[in-house]
């Protein structure tokens, strides 16, 4: 029996997250995996991600039936292994056989035929001794062995939001986060047209959420455009204005909703990596955007800007539901690093704002050290700067019928916005409002 190629899919990408420092989700929908089928496509991305949801789980599992230590194993051996293990536990509808076999399989595929009889015979030990993981949160060893997350990160959770959250935050974590989209009100026939379902979004009135497994590619053409909800709500914090800086702007989804929103202004859109300001100029393709490949701290224009967006590059904690090798890649030390970054970036930014210009600080992380520690250092060091509140852009949006969650002090932390997984359908953001005096 040949290997499938979902299984093949799926043990190069997670090969190439171990050894290549690269991320499952950019590569399921790079050229490479492209003419998969619908099918293939979609079960690569299962096992993909499912491996590096429950990687330590899975490893816990497969531990006692090895006789060598699993960090001495070749990645090719442990990722077979992994990719069994998910199977044998989590698919149902997948033979334990041809699980074991398809592993044993890519081994020898991936030339490590000797490390064939050993993979086939820890998986036919594993394969009686699999209960369905539940997720239990009695202490912080056990949350973070349950669930599946790095004990560090856990703790630091349970410090910040308590146990109770942090158990909501874990078990969203573990789960298929929904497909949200950013729908016009005049695109939306046309989205429902090609044949994509929609529901109603969670937060916004302008997101819908995504009903099945359909293509989505075609939806840009229709004027929405991918997004989750958290995301669509720290660029609608910045409101109108008639000149816009997106400091960070790839992969695109904060400018065009900029854009979309004041069809009479300029958006500035910087970025720093050039295959990335490329992937931005065919995302958002609006009349009014500016692309530019450059760094936030250093742009090439004088000019001052009534509306900044400082989407920084962060840590992306908010985000394991749809990236969950950051919970294998990131250190405690990282987030150190990081914060010196982003402190850079916003102080660079505002000095781009004009006099009574808004600008919105924001990222994907739910660590102090980039959200509040960042905003207190600039305020502690910029006379010329005042924090804006933003529960009082979120009582706008709801008074305007945009914002359709009632739960505005879910959504806030003092004078900060907080989107907290589990909490909310979305991932985790965090967002202030800075305006010059």
């Amino acid at each position: 029996m040949p290997v499938s190629p979902a299984r093949i899919a799926a043990f190069e990408i997670l090969l190439a997250v171990e050894q290549r420092d690269a991320y499952a989700s950019d590569m399921l929908h790079s050229p490479r995996y492209e003419e998969l089928s619908a099918a293939d496509h979609g079960l690569a991305t299962e096992l993909a991600m499912g491996v590096l949801r429950w990687r330590s789980l899975l490893d816990d599992r497969i531990l006692p039936y090895s006789s060598v230590k699993l960090e001495r194993l070749d990645a090719e051996v442990l990722t077979a292994l992994r990719l069994a293990a998910y199977q044998l536990i989590f698919l149902d509808r997948v033979p334990g056989r041809a699980a074991v076999h398809q592993s044993v399989e890519l081994v020898k595929r991936a030339r490590k035929r000797s490390a064939a009889p050993f993979v086939n015979a820890v998986l036919r030990k594993l394969g009686g001794s699999l209960p369905v993981p539940v997720i239990e949160a009695n202490s912080a060893e056990e949350l973070a062995r349950s669930s599946a997350h790095p004990r560090w990160l856990v703790e630091r959770w349970i410090r910040e939001y308590g146990l109770a959250t942090c158990t909501r935050i874990c078990t969203y974590d573990q789960q298929v986060p929904p497909t949200s989209i950013h729908v016009p009100q005049e695109a939306e026939g046309a989205v429902q047209k090609a044949g994509v379902s929609l529901g109603p979004g969670y937060l916004l009135a302008s997101a819908r959420t995504v009903i099945g497994n359909e293509a989505l590619d075609h939806i840009y053409e229709a004027g929405a455009s991918i997004q989750d909800e958290g995301s669509q709500l720290v660029a609608l914090l910045l409101g109108e204005g008639k000149h816009f800086l997106d400091c960070c702007a790839a992969p695109g989804g904060k400018t065009r909703l900029l854009a979309q929103r004041n069809p009479a202004a300029t958006v500035f859109a910087a970025e720093l990596h050039p295959h990335r300001a490329k992937l931005l100029r065919k995302l958002v393709s609006a009349a009014n955007v500016h692309v530019v490949t450059a760094d936030a701290c250093n742009l090439p224009t004088p000019a001052l800007f009534d509306r900044i967006l400082v989407d920084v590059p962060c840590s992306g904690t908010g985000t394991l539901a749809r990236n969950p090798e950051i919970k294998w890649k990131l250190g405690a030390d990282d987030l150190c690093d990081l914060q010196q970054r982003q402190t850079a970036i916003l102080q660079a930014a505002i000095e781009r704002l004009a006099p009574g210009g808004r600008l919105v600080y924001s990222t994907c992380s739910l660590e102090r050290e980039e959200n509040q520690q960042v905003v207190e250092r600039i305020v502690s060091q910029q006379s010329s700067i005042r924090l804006v509140d933003c529960g009082e852009r979120l009582r706008e949006l709801q008074s305007t019928g945009e914002l359709v969650w009632q739960d505005l002090k879910s959504l806030t932390s003092g004078p900060y916005l907080r989107t907290i997984p589990g909490v909310h359908r979305c991932d985790g953001f965090f967002a202030t409002i800075f305006e010059k005096i």
